[in-house]
């Protein structure tokens, strides 16, 4: 497997290739890289690849992180009472 082809978002699947791709065509922050693959907003909210994408896209000349508005953590689960689980 070439190093294109890693996932750097597990929960969106999206890979190194999509990433370097899509900052070469549109010239794109993290936070544009995020609203077009959707790397970075699966069920963990970019807790596992948000500093991956940040840096691979500083690496590869897109502006850097800055003070734009950013993409805000989701907590993957909520929380459920025994009860509810157990149908009562």
């Amino acid at each position: 497997m070439s190093e294109d082809q890693t996932v750097i978002c597990r929960c969106e699947e999206v890979t190194i290739q999509e990433i370097k791709e899509t900052v070469k065509q549109y010239h794109c922050s993290a936070r544009e890289i995020k609203l077009r693959t959707r790397a970075g907003m699966g069920p963990c909210g970019g807790r596992t690849c948000r500093c991956m994408i940040d840096k691979i896209v500083e690496q590869l000349g897109g502006p850097s992180v800055s003070n734009e508005v950013s993409l805000s953590y989701r907590p993957p689960v909520r929380p459920v009472s025994f009860g509810v689980l157990g149908g009562q």
